[in-house]
Order: C-alpha cells, then structure tokens, then sequence
C-alpha cells in the first residue's frame, strides 16, 4: 500500500528493464499485510522505452531518471538518499517478491533490538529451483551459496534483494560508488558484520531472479557456468578491494598475498587452456594497477573500518568454508564460459 509516511522503500534499479520491470512492480504492488511503503525507480538512461512505460503505467512510483548510465551503485545511493521509509528494500528489476516477502522481513526485523541486514531465499525465476539462503564464504571471499534454512547468520545477502534500515545504510555510507557496480554488496555485510551488526537469510518466502539479466553471466548454463569478462573483471577486483579494506589483520598479513598469487596463477592457467589472451588482459591484468591506483583509498577506508570493529575473530569467520568454492564449482562444472 503506497501512502505518505511509509514504513518501507522499496528501490529498484532500472535499465532496459521493458522485459522484466512489470513483473517486478507488480511483486511490490501486490505484497500482503497493507504495509506502508513506496517505491522508487532510478532508471539509468535506458534507451528501450522504459520511463515512458513505467510513468504511464505505474504513476504513483516515483521515478528517478538519469541523464547517463551511473551504475548500480549511484543509482541506490540515490534512491536511499531520497527515500522516506524506515526500511530499504533494494530489489532487482529482475526480481520478484513472493507475496508475503515484506510481511516476513518486516516481522523479522522487528524482532530484532539491534539493526539488520536481512535477505530471503533466492529461486530461479523460471525454473523455481532454490539457488541460496544468503552465502557464506570461502577464504578468499567468494560467495559459497547457503543452502540450509536453518542456517540464518550468512556473510552476505545480495542486493538483488536486500533489506536494511535506512539509519544503518547511511552510518555505513551506504555502497560505494567507486566500485561501479558487482561486489558492493558484499562492500555492505562485510562492513556490517565487521561492525558488529547482524546480516540474516531468513529460511521463509523468498523472490525470484532472472539471474544475469541485468548484468549478464553469473550462472549455470547447462551445467556450465557463464558469465561475462567484463563481470568476471569486476568480481576480482571489487572482492580484492572488500578484502583490503574488512579483513582483520591477521588475515589480511596471510590471506591476502596467497589471494593474489592463486588469482594471477588462475589467470595464466586459464588464458592458456583457452588460447586466449582475452582473459587474461580483461580479467586478471588490471587487478594490481587498480590496487595501486586506489592505494590511498584503501588504506583510509581500512583504517575507518577497522576502528569500527566490534566482532571477534571468531565471530568474524562464523560464516567462513575451508574449501575454495572456485575449486568445488571446477569440478562440477569445469572451466567458465566467457563471453
């Protein structure tokens, strides 16, 4: 129910979304429970009609366009910033609640004395097949997908679907633009977790998600796993950068330079069985230039960070997995399909 004084804000980032907004807006519209709440687009210069679609179509959403294409990360920034609600939601355009899915975060997060992030359960919108819980995380901070319902303290929810109180969005910066976009969830719950706040994958209701189709890559395809150079880029690099800034120390000094070893090692390997130097000048190269260049951020978001830590070690690594999941995922699937 859309009202003035909303409880929640649900924010959706859009570009050339025409196929899937519908879907996704409708999901909203028709939530159980008559909870206030409102919901904001930013659509990121789409050239496929959607503006024009979405605010003749849907006039009570408030529609925030942008004159270029910002990326996933401006986009939510904008939206948090303008949005009224107590709560965020930050959904996909992609995705679609199960109609009880806000009924259940909002209930979970009133449980709570402290702050949350909360996710749901992930399906495959078409297949319906359950993809994760939340994630955990292997030493090297790739996300190991939860499958246990009963299994609610995660590393991280992603931002296909992500709730958080608006008060900790904004103590924790919220997400940081110069990540562009892929990887600034992950920036948010190691943040969160580092200072202390729980991050949650709820075992009940859930959303659907057309994964890949707002980026590209990122799934199995025919026991394959596809994805993109340019989102394979990203994930190195902006994972690196959450691990510089959110590791304690300890295993920073030890996790870090075997991280960057074993990466530089998967590059080589990789470009040589696929005869292509594509991998590794669009993928693996750029990596340390770009930890050269941010240096200097880096260090001053590492210091920040780690002055707000209120987690134990091992508390810390609770939702953390032994075996690299690249290693589980080569098995069953053997090498990537770049495209």
């Amino acid at each position: 129910m859309t009202g003035s004084n909303p409880t929640i804000s649900v924010c959706i980032a859009n570009y050339n979304g025409m196929e899937v907004i519908d879907d996704c807006l409708r999901s909203v519209l028709e939530q159980e429970g008559h909870i206030p709440l409102e919901i904001l687009v930013h659509d990121d210069a789409s050239d496929d009609g959607s503006v024009k679609y979405i605010r003749n179509s849907y006039p009570d959403v408030i529609l925030i366009e942008s004159q270029e294409n910002v990326g996933f990360c401006i986009a939510n920034n904008r939206m948090a910033a303008a949005a009224r609600g107590k709560y965020l939601l930050l959904l996909n355009n992609d995705a679609a609640l199960n109609p009880d899915a806000l009924q259940t975060l909002l209930s979970e997060a009133n449980r709570f004395d402290q702050p949350a992030i909360l996710g749901l359960p992930q399906y495959d919108f078409d297949s319906g097949e359950l993809l994760d819980i939340g994630s955990l995380f292997d030493p090297f901070l790739n996300p190991v997908p939860n499958m246990n319902p009963e299994r609610n303290e995660v590393g991280m929810v992603i931002g296909a679907c992500l709730w958080i109180p608006k008060e900790l969005w904004q103590e924790l910066g919220g997400f940081p633009e110069w990540f562009g976009s892929i990887g600034e969830d992950l920036y948010l719950c190691c943040l969160a977790r580092l200072a202390g706040y729980p991050v949650r994958a709820m075992g009940i209701s859930g959303y659907r998600h057309r994964v890949g189709t707002s980026f590209g890559g990122g799934k199995v395809r025919g026991e394959k796993l596809a994805t993109t150079f340019r989102r394979r880029a990203l994930s190195e690099r902006n994972k690196t950068f959450v691990m510089v800034i959110c590791y304690p120390g300890i295993l920073l000094i030890w996790l870090l330079p075997l991280h960057l070893v074993m990466i530089h090692l998967e590059g080589l390997l990789l470009s040589l069985i696929k005869w292509d130097s594509a991998v590794w000048n669009k993928i693996y190269a750029p990596l340390l230039p770009a930890l050269w260049r941010q240096r200097q951020r880096l260090l001053s978001l590492r210091l920040s960070s780690q002055s707000l830590r209120k987690v134990s070690l091992r508390s810390w690594l609770a939702p953390f997995c032994l075996t690299p999941w690249k290693l589980k995922m080569l098995v069953r699937h053997g090498l990537p399909n770049l495209t």
